[in-house]
């Protein structure tokens, strides 16, 4: 029942996502630490403000504790980011997050971090579900009650928010901030960024609203996902109430998104892509960007404008932060909103990408929408179309072998480049257009996106693809 995806664990609260499932689990990673002779540096645990997360971080301990792991348990709900700094910043070789990012609030799940604060790779994950096989043929799984856990030992409550939070300050301008006076609304979407947020932005003299701070486990009844769709209280709270910018981020703060001075949506490719400009531009830094396959391929342009190159990989941070080691890459990222930067974690941080671009505004000293007409201007403009349909195990079966197996592909009526089958079907057009169709590692979907330098030709893309499949 444990199978890990692109982003960790996860599952339906009640459905898989139980009890048993998690002892499970952890009972595998225990049993993955004495192979390795880890056990002894214990692993530290964080859990964000989902449904039955802080009750499964116990659940957690209670196994660890029996397996004499000693157990570094962050009692409050904090950020992913936090836990994978805490992994790297004291060189343990694991730490576990109680949360389903972005997923619906039925979902909750468990991302596992390992040495340097990185994503449990692939080779990672599969030798945990080979453990989790070995534990649950071995039957019983051992617990100590968690109280007794704690009075013997074995788990120690702590908060190393401020420790993260003095990290980030002292990789950003503030002092450029402060002499700014930006106007900033917060939205967390109900999820665990405000403390961290807030603390920064107060510190950095920015005007603080906030909007969705609630503890809501159901998210608002939305999504908790910075999406064009989620956003659209932040859009009209920013246009009325005349702010420089607004952020918010996704249920475990790992994922940013952005609305600009005149109240848009900004995508995240276009998060991405501002970024990167200004490190390149205005921090006068030198190197490659890394992005996935479903990411804008203006990072291609402004990487060969500039002498670098870009990087493609498969959907999954892992592999994204992997290339950033090789390559000495100054950037990755996603087109679902998550990114970092060289010289931060080794993952995603909603955070500190948050403050990198409040820092981009204050040292520019424009707004956050001249600058992307600046962009626009340099590079050019280009349309991405993105959609989602959800299938049936039947269904799922039959649309992998027309795409995997027959290698069906729609008349698309433009010049074909190549085809790639790194991850999904992506199909590169001599124009320099792509789309691509590839199923969900988080979620039961399959997605289709397309990028093009019209907007009519990146849904008749779509469109064609949906045609043949039978969408």
């Amino acid at each position: 029942m444990i199978h890990f995806g692109t982003g960790g664990w996860r599952a339906v609260i009640g459905d898989e996502f139980t009890r048993q499932n998690i002892q499970l689990l952890v009972k595998a990673l225990s049993m993955k630490m004495k192979a390795e002779g880890v056990q002894e540096e214990g692993i530290v645990i964080g859990y964000d403000r989902r449904f039955l997360s802080k009750e499964a971080v116990k659940w957690a301990c209670e196994v660890f504790a029996a397996e004499k792991i000693h157990c570094w348990f962050i009692n409050r709900s904090s950020p992913t980011p936090l836990v994978m700094y805490y992994v790297e910043k004291h060189k343990l070789h694991y730490g576990m997050m109680v949360t389903a990012s972005h997923n619906p609030a039925i979902y909750n799940g468990i991302k596992v971090f390992t040495y340097g604060g990185r994503d449990a790779d692939e080779e990672q994950t599969q030798e945990i579900e080979a453990y989790a096989r070995r534990a649950e043929a071995q039957g019983t799984i051992s617990w100590i009650e968690y109280e007794k856990a704690k009075a013997e030992g074995f788990v120690t409550e702590f908060n190393p928010l401020n420790e993260y939070l003095d990290n980030i300050i002292a990789n950003i301008n503030m002092q450029a901030i402060r002499e700014r006076g930006l106007h900033v609304v917060l939205d967390p979407m109900y999820g665990v960024s405000q403390t961290s947020l807030k603390t920064i932005l107060s510190t950095a003299r920015c005007e603080i609203d906030l909007i969705h701070e609630a503890h809501d486990t159901l998210f608002g009844r939305r999504m908790p996902a910075p999406s064009r769709e989620s956003l659209t209280e932040l859009c009209t709270y920013v246009k009325e109430m005349e702010c420089d910018l607004g952020i918010a981020t996704d249920g475990d703060a790992d994922r940013l998104g952005v609305v600009d001075d005149r109240g848009r949506y900004l995508h995240a490719n276009d998060i991405l892509v501002l970024l990167y400009y200004y490190l390149l531009k205005y921090r006068g830094w030198h190197g490659a960007a890394v992005r996935n396959v479903a990411t804008t391929h203006m990072l291609d342009r402004m990487a060969e404008a500039y002498g670098e190159k870009c990087y493609e990989v498969p959907v999954g941070f892992k592999y994204i932060s992997a290339r950033m080691q090789e390559t000495g890459a100054i950037i990755g990222g996603e087109s679902s909103g998550g990114l970092t930067v060289r010289g931060h974690i080794n993952g995603k941080d909603g955070i500190y990408a948050a403050m990198l671009l409040i820092e981009m505004i204050a040292i520019s000293q424009k707004k956050l929408s001249e600058i992307m007409d600046e962009i626009e201007r340099e590079y050019g403009k280009i349309y991405m179309e993105e959609r989602s349909y959800h299938f049936t195990a039947e269904r799922k079966e039959e649309l992998k072998r027309m795409l995997f197996e027959d290698k069906l592909l729609p008349e698309f009526g433009v010049p074909i480049a190549k085809v790639s089958y790194l991850d999904g079907c992506k199909v590169y057009f001599q124009n320099g257009g792509w789309v691509i169709a590839r199923f969900s590692g988080t979620e039961p979907l399959l997605r289709i996106f397309c990028e093009m330098d019209d907007d009519r030709d990146a849904e008749e893309m779509c469109g064609r693809f949906e045609m043949m499949l039978g969408l």
